[in-house]
């Protein structure tokens, strides 16, 4: 067993893509439209889908925005350096929510953006 995918439901699907694409480096794998459901799925991520978990983004075409909920933590995603990648993600416009650095009572060195509709991603050091 293994992870397939996580979901998202975004208001602005190329909006959402080029986030995930141009700030966070990953693929756009696959993308159809479902015009009987009104609906746009596109699939991203760092590897294929055979092999590795991937990104899910839910366009439903008549809905403008959404209620996030208090349910949802975050997306979290391995980093080589959180300090760069927070850097390259704040000169192409994307938003900060915590500046990179050792979390609490760990020897972990983390940050957190947002998303265009909002969503947390939390991005990690890993060796």
């Amino acid at each position: 067993m293994r992870i397939l995918h996580t979901m998202l439901r975004v208001s602005d699907l190329e909006k959402a893509i080029s986030f995930y694409t141009d700030m966070l480096g990953m693929r756009l794998l696959r993308r159809r439209d479902y015009p009987e459901g009104k609906f746009t799925l596109a699939f991203l991520g760092y590897g294929e889908e055979a092999q590795e978990s991937v990104l899910e983004l839910t366009h439903n075409w008549e809905v403008t925005s959404y209620d996030l909920g208090t349910g949802f933590g975050h997306i979290a995603i391995g980093v080589d350096d959180v300090y760069a990648a927070c850097d390259r993600i704040k000169s192409k416009g994307g938003h900060v929510l915590r500046e990179p650095g050792p979390m609490k009572h760990t020897n972990s060195v983390l940050a957190f953006i947002e998303d265009p509709d909002g969503y947390r991603i939390e991005l990690l050091n890993t060796p």
